[in-house]
């Protein structure tokens, strides 16, 4: 595919419904992905952090703040909408924002503690190639902890937007999916829980955690919304160490 998936975001008004999006009540992201990461992340207390795909670098003034006191932190981002907005987040604080694709990233060896990733690998086709540039990348024991959209969800994705059912289709027939959303149209690779495993295992990680997006009551505003949310997993984690 010669569009990467961060280029999606560089549709001005598909950036904007995002962003708008994100300060939703009880959105997704900050009631199932968010809490999960945070709890898989733990204390990150002098640590050297980096996020791949790390938009609007909102979650840097999180690691680094009072909470988590992380050491420093590298985002490494591909869309011009995002690079813009979060060199504007971190500003004052130990960080710096690379515009790059994940695929071309800049991966030194042997620098960082922590790797994070949240929903921005299911962009990528060639996990392998960069699960091991991030196994180079990390310290000894370091830890790559990531969230992708849930195998179940990607196998649903429908062209038209509008999802008819959640029957689970062609799961084992991995590739792009094609989904309109936003007002714009996203491809997003879908391949199995198991592909996503042996590809942690295969760059030489081992696999310590795997979680799903079960709602937490305490998370959520609306009961509705609770309640829809307990359906069907829309995330998936992996948390693996080098």
């Amino acid at each position: 595919m010669s569009e990467r998936g961060s280029d999606f975001y560089d549709n001005d008004a598909v950036f904007q419904t995002y962003m708008e999006r994100r300060q939703g009540q009880d959105n997704a992201n900050d009631t199932l992905e968010k809490p999960v990461m945070l709890e898989l992340i733990g204390d990150a207390t002098g640590k050297s952090i980096l996020d791949l795909g790390c938009g609007d670098a909102r979650f840097a003034t999180e690691l680094l703040g009072e909470k988590h006191n992380g050491l420093s932190y590298t985002g490494i981002e591909g869309s011009t909408n995002m690079v813009q907005t979060a060199r504007k987040t971190v500003q004052g604080l130990n960080a710096r924002i690379e515009q790059s694709y994940l695929e071309d990233g800049t991966y030194p060896v042997d620098t960082y503690d922590l790797a994070i990733s949240r929903l921005a690998i299911h962009y990528i086709e060639d996990i392998n190639r960069l699960f091991h540039s991030i196994h180079g990348t990390l310290k000894k024991d370091g830890v790559f902890i990531f969230s992708v959209e849930h195998p179940v969800i990607t196998s649903t994705l429908q062209p038209s937007g509008t999802r008819t059912n959640w029957i689970v289709d062609q799961y084992f027939v991995e590739g792009y999916r094609e989904q309109q959303w936003l007002g714009g149209s996203v491809h997003k690779m879908h391949r199995s829980i198991e592909s996503y495993y042996m590809a942690l295992q295969n760059a030489g990680f081992r696999v310590e955690h795997l979680r799903e997006s079960a709602p937490q009551r305490a998370y959520f505003v609306d009961e509705e919304t609770y309640q829809r949310r307990q359906r069907i997993p829309l995330f998936l984690f992996l948390s693996a160490r080098k």
